[in-house]
């Protein structure tokens, strides 16, 4: 029976973690889930937060025989992961800005995340424990969430759009720590508008090692499964999404018994 991975995030920018932990684990079977319903994420409360991704896992957890659970939400990882690992008996792994391996080779960080992951104290308690002696300027947006989902489904990056959201960091970093699942879908984009020699730093290869290392997968059977996508809410653009995961190995999506709060 092959491991079963269940990878959740508020919408697609997850997937930039799944492909990093598809390359590592090839044979697992794979859950996704977003919750578009509430989308974005940074601009929920933390009880909100809570309360929804809860009920989310939960019922997936139930549905399949989930072996690890991966939080793909820098903004929900920060305040979920204690009430998950409290509800639950298999390991659950969360993402974490890479201020520390940022701070090994620069001393002129900027973090990119959304509003709610700036805002947290979990992340200023990163910064103080990994990067006390660098210059670490912190932008939060909204926006370049939202722009990483459509393009995700076909539409182009407004570069002009996305110079003037990374304007205030002009000549004043050259390494970006990535603090959204989203952000790496718009690597070339953002390279594209601050130059070739900015840095771009995420965490989806150390996820991936962090949960092969929890899974200890010993041999298993040489069969790619299809894996299998849930949202929570209809989207217009389904045909696209449908399209997306399609191209990455999933079946066409289905929605999630999720009551409204």
């Amino acid at each position: 029976m092959p491991k079963h991975i269940l990878i959740f995030d508020s919408g697609i920018g997850g997937l930039s973690v799944y492909k990093e932990i598809k390359y590592q684990l090839p044979l697992a079977k794979y859950i996704y889930a977003f919750d578009n319903a509430a989308f974005p994420y940074g601009e929920l409360t933390e009880s909100v937060l809570i309360e929804r991704t809860t009920h989310i896992v939960s019922q997936l957890c139930s549905k399949f025989p989930i072996d690890i659970v991966v939080i793909a939400c820098n903004t929900a990882s920060t305040v979920v992961l204690p009430s998950l690992r409290d509800k639950l008996d298999i390991p659950v792994v969360g993402v974490v800005p890479a201020i520390k391996p940022a701070a090994l080779v620069s001393n002129k960080i900027g973090l990119l995340a959304t509003p709610a992951t700036v805002k947290r104290s979990y992340t200023y308690d990163l910064i103080k424990s990994f990067a006390p002696i660098s210059d670490v300027l912190l932008l939060g947006s909204t926006r370049l969430v939202e722009m990483a989902e459509e393009k995700m489904v076909g539409v182009d990056v407004n570069i002009d759009e996305l110079k003037e959201i990374l304007s205030p960091w002009e000549n004043k970093v050259d390494t970006i720590v990535l603090g959204c699942t989203h952000f790496p879908f718009l690597k070339n984009e953002i390279k594209k508008a601050l130059g070739n020699k900015i840095l771009l730093i995420d965490s989806g290869e150390a996820i991936a090692r962090r949960v092969k290392q929890l899974l200890k997968s010993g041999k298993e059977e040489m069969i790619i499964y299809e894996g299998e996508v849930f949202c929570s809410a209809s989207s217009i653009k389904e045909e696209a999404l449908n399209s997306t995961f399609k191209k990455l190995g999933f079946s066409s999506l289905q929605y999630l018994d999720y009551p409204k709060f």
